[in-house]
């Protein structure tokens, strides 16, 4: 059995955990977490230089306290992980130093994570996760993918979005609507009481330049647009604004459009597993509708637990403990941090002489 401890300091959330693998299970044995979102809200979004501060205050007490709570001592470990690409420098750099620090201290390996990965991995903490080959459903505040995973840690990225992440535009429309941050949560609750068929908003597409269409790419910017035109429009006339109605047919739209996108692509790929992962996955209408559309189409869905769905350590020692069972590398001392990194080279954080 190998024990871990995770660290994810990418943006606004501070998180500490315990992972261990017994037999190719993952156990998790502690799992902490210290949110921001009362503080950036004040600003409308992560304010970095704040987010940082914040990670080098609250680490050392998430620790202790996964320690405490699993009742492991600090000479248990095998290994040490960290987020280290993508995300907020000042914030990735907090979490990295401390993990190389104990890892140097304890004379143990350090395992340097993407946080893509880290999120393709939060399936892996369900108890009835699907085995590779399968395609995933990244969309979180930052990122709107879809990835394709085989085993070795293959990854090959089928879909993006070139513009707003599905999380931003969630964001943004919520700023429009005089709603609170982050915006995902917000919409949601009060979409509850609106009509999704009230306004027909734009299903955003990526033109290629010889013509036609990406069919797997995505595209919110357009999107966000047409309700802040609607929201002038309704406003230019003194008519009272339908936030509720203007809010559950924007999420309606971002819903089909993932949905349909990502079935489509699995059919094509000839996948009949389907993974859905990230912030946004926690969206009930996302994926109560990719679970009714998929059952018709005879692709089996698999969701991150709600819980792991944002950002949080778990998730960050599940790819540690699959890179440690599955190789004898780990990451170097010197490896730094990143602000942006290409998932498709996550090995390549595992080089002697590492990239960053």
């Amino acid at each position: 059995m190998s024990i871990i401890l995770s660290l994810e300091t990418s943006c606004d959330e501070s998180a500490a955990a315990l992972v261990s693998d017994e037999k190719g299970k993952i156990d998790l044995l502690a799992n902490e977490i210290a949110s921001q979102i009362d503080e950036h809200a004040r600003w409308g979004g992560v304010v970095p230089e704040i987010a940082s501060r914040r990670h080098l205050e609250n680490l050392p007490f998430l620790i202790e306290e996964v320690f405490a709570k699993s009742k492991l001592k600090i000479n248990d470990l095998d290994a040490v992980a960290a987020t280290v690409t993508p995300g907020l420098s000042g914030s990735l750099l907090v979490g990295s130093i401390t993990a190389r620090t104990i890892a140097s201290l304890y004379q143990i390996p350090f395992f340097g994570i993407h946080h893509l990965e880290g999120h393709l991995s939060s399936i892996y903490l369900s108890k009835n996760h699907p085995k590779p080959p399968f395609l995933v459903l990244l969309v979180s505040g930052g990122h709107t993918e879809l990835i394709k995973v085989d085993e070795g840690h293959n990854y090959q990225r089928l879909g993006r979005s070139h513009d707003d992440a599905a999380g931003e535009a969630f964001d943004k429309v919520a700023r429009l609507l005089g709603l609170s941050y982050p915006g995902g949560p917000a919409i949601q609750e009060i979409a509850k009481k609106g009509d999704p068929n009230r306004f027909l908003f734009p299903k955003g597409r990526v033109k290629k330049p010889g013509g036609g269409f990406y069919q797997y790419d995505f595209s919110f910017s357009g999107l966000k647009t047409s309700v802040f035109r609607q929201i002038e429009k309704l406003s230019s006339k003194n008519k009272n604004l339908p936030i509720e109605d203007i809010a559950a047919s924007f999420e309606n739209v971002v819903a089909e459009v993932l949905v349909e996108r990502s079935l489509l692509c699995a059919q094509d790929q000839g996948l009949n597993s389907l993974v859905l992962v990230g912030g946004v996955a926690a969206n009930e209408r996302l994926r109560k509708m990719m679970l009714e559309k998929a059952s018709k189409n005879s692709v089996k869905i698999a969701l991150a637990p709600m819980e792991f769905c944002t950002d949080n350590a778990a998730m960050i020692g599940a790819a540690a403990l699959l890179r440690l069972s599955s190789s004898s590398k780990y990451s170097s001392m010197e490896l730094g941090v990143s602000a942006r990194w290409p998932l498709e080279k996550a090995d390549s954080l595992y080089d002697l002489n590492p990239p960053f």
